[in-house]
Order: structure tokens, then C-alpha cells, then sequence
């Protein structure tokens, strides 16, 4: 009776569960948008469809023997072993058939790890958790990181997920790539193992801290494409997601004339309002802060110390900044903020989270002296 019970509360939590379910339920493999994942699709339909035959065929001839040749009909169990020819063919079928299944399997593996004549390589790294991509040969390098909406719902009680399209499945800067060329993967990770999987490339590959491994692809169809770490990295492996957009040839060196220009760009030391500036502040902090110090700078009792009513946070201004400069063992640097940056996220730290200091910084009182090159 307990068991019933404890079984119907399961049925009926998954049934809730299945109403609020973001994901997309198949049954089957999908296609994908390479020619790697059509055959890798065709190689799973082939293998399917010879599982299905073997299981027709030997559930068949069970079903029929133990049918037709029952006890009630007056069948007697026969006597006999040691049957040369049936030993010899339930080795050599077998044989043949595992042969038959492992060239096509081979073809696909070796294709899979064909990196060569590639016409571009772009190195992934994993980091907790969010992705870097750096092209290699053009000098263009940026972190991708779960988009702002997205992070706010999940770190919200009672927010509606439905109220953000491709929840969870989107990013502020995604990876774009051009259609008809083989592109390089070389993925490495600065933490732990990552895995950066996009379903409509047909592979996933890990990303091993000190490791080099590698993938390639070739996108016949322009189109947005999602996916998501499949290795379970930390407390935030969740919230870690791919967005692969592949272009047309022309479009992408738009795109890339347009990148390289933006990152040449000295920031702006002009100065700001104070509601740009805690505007702009939300974000860096939801890109960079909210993961440990959670969306109300709560923090985590016992792990990270909280942002509310911080001495650190709210002291003098140059501590802060140098603070979050230097890192500590649990912290990384945040050296990599411009000026602009360092200026709207702690007016935004120092005058949210339960904190009131009142003052606003401007970028021209934390650049450095390199920022006015």
C-alpha cells in the first residue's frame, strides 16, 4: 500500500512537471545541419533498422516455438546437443553482421576526427560558466555568457521562465561562424571539464583543463543554432549555453570588420548619469558577479560573504577597485574590465544590494593611465 501511494505521488508530480518542462521531447535522433550529423543520422537509422530485424526475427521464431510447440499440444522437449552446423552458423552470421555495422561505424569516426584542410580554427575555452572564443589568425576574442533575461528569471523566486523566449538556450554574445567552410575547433578549459555540445552540429567535445582536444564542422545552412554544456562543471552548469549563428560569406566579413572595429574601441571616460550608470552596472554585475553573490548580493552563507553592508563594498571607493583588480583565492581578477565597466559596476555594488553609499563614480576615476592611449 505504500509503495502504491509513493508511486501515484511520483505520477503526479511528473504530470505538474511536464506543464512547466522547457524541454523539446523527440524520439528519435536529429538530423542536424552538417554533413557530419547526416551521417551520423544515417549510420543510427542503419544500426536501428538491423537491431529491429535481429529482434523481429529471434522474437519470432521464440514466440512460434514456444506456440506451436507446447506441452498442452503433446510436445515432448527434444534431446540433442554438440550441433556443428548450427555452432558454426550462430558464430558466422553474427560475425557478418558485426562486420557489416562497423564499416559504415569507422567511416563516420574517422570523418568525425578529420581536422585537416580546415579554412579557419577558433579555440573554445570553458571557464565557470560562461564560454570564450578566441579566432586564431584574425585577433578577435570574447566571453559568451547566459543573457541578461535569463539570469534574471532563474535567480527570481516566483518569476515566469515563459516570459523569456529561448530560456536558458540563449547568450549576450553568440559565436558566428561562416556557411561552406570547415571550421577548426581546438577546446581547452581554464577550470574543469566542460563539454560543449550543439546538437545540430551532430558532436559534443570536452573541455579538458590543460588538454587540447579537437572538432570541426561545416554548416550547410545559414541559421541560429543552440546548445549547452553537457558535463557537469559546478553549481552553474545549467546556466552555460551555445548559440552558434552561421552566416553567409558576405554577411560575415561584415560581421568581422564590424567586431575588430568595436575591439580596437578605447571605452568611453565621458561621463555618464547616474541612472546609465547603474543601468550598465546591472549588467556587468549579472555577467560577472550574480553567480556567487546571487542577484541581491545575498552571497552564500559560509561560502561567499554577502555584498549587503560589505565594508569592502561599501568603504572607500579605490579599495574596492583595487580589490576587485587584484582577486583573491576564491576570486578571479577582474582586470580584465575597462574603465567604463569598473565605473558602473560599483556605483551599481555600493548603491544596490541593500547598500546606499550615495556617491557615483565616473569612468575617468577608475581608468588607468594605458586607458587615455
Amino acid at each position: 500500500m505504500k509503495k502504491t501511494k509513493q508511486l501515484s505521488a511520483g505520477l503526479t508530480l511528473m504530470a505538474f512537471g511536464l506543464g512547466t518542462a522547457q524541454a523539446e521531447y523527440t524520439l528519435n535522433l536529429m538530423k542536424g545541419v552538417t554533413k557530419v550529423s547526416n551521417d551520423i543520422y544515417d549510420l543510427h537509422m542503419l544500426i536501428l533498422w538491423i537491431c529491429v530485424f535481429i529482434g523481429i526475427g529471434v522474437f519470432g521464431i521464440m514466440f512460434y516455438s514456444i506456440y506451436h510447440h507446447r506441452k498442452s499440444r503433446g510436445h515432448k522437449a527434444a534431446q540433442f546437443h554438440e550441433n556443428t552446423t548450427v555452432e558454426i552458423m550462430w558464430t558466422i552470421i553474427p560475425t557478418l553482421i558485426l562486420i557489416g555495422m562497423a564499416i559504415p561505424a569507422t567511416k563516420a569516426m574517422i570523418e568525425l576526427d578529420d581536422v585537416q584542410e580546415s579554412d579557419m580554427t577558433i579555440q573554445i575555452t570553458g571557464k565557470q560558466w560562461y564560454w570564450d572564443y578566441k579566432y586564431l589568425g584574425n585577433d578577435i576574442q570574447f566571453e559568451s555568457h547566459l543573457d541578461e533575461a535569463s539570469e534574471k528569471v532563474h535567480r527570481t523566486a516566483g518569476a515566469n521562465p515563459h516570459s523569456v523566449p529561448h530560456y536558458l538556450l540563449n547568450v549576450d554574445k553568440p559565436l558566428v561562424i561562416p556557411v561552406n567552410k570547415k571550421i577548426r575547433f581546438v577546446l581547452t578549459s581554464a577550470d574543469v571539464i566542460h563539454s560543449w555540445w550543439v546538437p545540430d552540429l551532430g558532436w559534443k567535445k570536452d573541455a579538458n583543463p590543460g588538454f587540447i582536444n579537437e572538432a570541426w564542422t561545416s554548416v550547410d545552412k545559414a541559421g541560429t543554432y543552440r546548445g549547452q554544456c553537457t558535463e557537469l562543471c559546478g553549481r552553474d552548469h545549467g546556466f552555460m549555453p551555445i548559440v552558434v549563428i552561421a552566416m553567409e560569406q558576405p554577411e560575415y566579413d561584415a560581421w568581422v570588420e564590424k567586431t575588430l572595429a568595436q575591439q580596437k574601441q578605447k571605452p568611453d571616460l565621458s561621463d555618464q548619469s547616474s541612472g546609465d550608470l547603474m543601468a550598465h552596472g546591472e549588467s556587468v554585475y549579472l555577467k560577472n558577479c550574480v553567480a556567487c553573490h546571487q542577484i541581491n548580493g545575498a552571497g552564500i552563507p559560509g561560502l561567499v560573504p554577502a555584498l549587503t553592508g560589505s565594508a569592502i563594498a561599501t568603504g572607500k571607493w579605490e579599495s574596492l577597485d583595487g580589490f576587485l583588480r587584484a582577486g583573491t583565492a576564491k576570486m578571479p581578477s577582474f582586470a580584465k574590465l575597462n574603465a567604463k565597466e569598473f565605473a558602473e559596476l560599483m556605483t551599481y555594488v555600493r548603491n544596490n544590494l541593500g547598500n546606499k553609499v550615495g556617491d557615483t563614480l565616473q569612468p575617468k576615476q577608475t581608468a588607468l593611465p594605458d586607458d587615455d592611449d
